[in-house]
């Protein structure tokens, strides 16, 4: 609000576009940080899912770990193998989770083009993309470092005789 005295009356202006602008501001805001919470859980979640998967392949192929060791390979290759192993898993998922959003968006578009006028509300960049199958490969490997190694420490002769 904005008050303007002079000798005979005060008058009020009241910026009804700025103020409704500014809750609006606000209101953006706060979802923003609310999704980014729901995000931040859910990529929690997603990376420890990834550990145990890795893990329980870790446990399920011992003496394929067993064979790689009495061969000669080395701990670091055991390692090597099942973060590898990871790795494809969040390329493949952080590849789908790009071309899922970019199939959804174009109904999305679709359906909101009356409402804003021809305006896309729903865009995918390709380098958002690209750095989010970055980063959902990064989380994977971060996922499956701790059963890589695991896997790495275990005793050949143990991992040959045990089922």
């Amino acid at each position: 609000e904005y008050n303007v005295a002079n000798k005979f009356k005060s008058i009020t202006y009241t910026d009804s576009a700025a103020m409704m602008t500014s809750m609006m501001s606000n209101i953006v805001d706060v979802l923003s940080i609310v999704l980014i919470c729901f995000t931040s859980v859910s990529l929690v979640v997603s990376s420890v899912m990834i550990g145990i998967i890795t893990y329980i392949s870790v446990v399920e192929r011992t003496k394929e770990i067993g064979i790689l060791r009495s061969l000669g390979a080395r701990k670091s290759d055991v390692a090597r193998v099942f973060i590898a192993e990871s790795l494809m898993i969040g390329l493949a998922s952080g590849i789908l989770g790009v071309l899922l959003a970019y199939l959804i968006s174009v109904p999305i578009n679709l359906g909101l083009a009356t409402l804003t006028a021809g305006i896309s509300i729903c865009t995918l960049q390709p380098l958002h993309a690209f750095i989010m199958i970055l980063v959902s490969a990064g989380l994977t490997i971060i996922a499956g470092t701790i059963p890589s190694y695991i896997a790495s420490r275990r005793d050949p002769v143990i991992a040959l005789r045990g089922e």
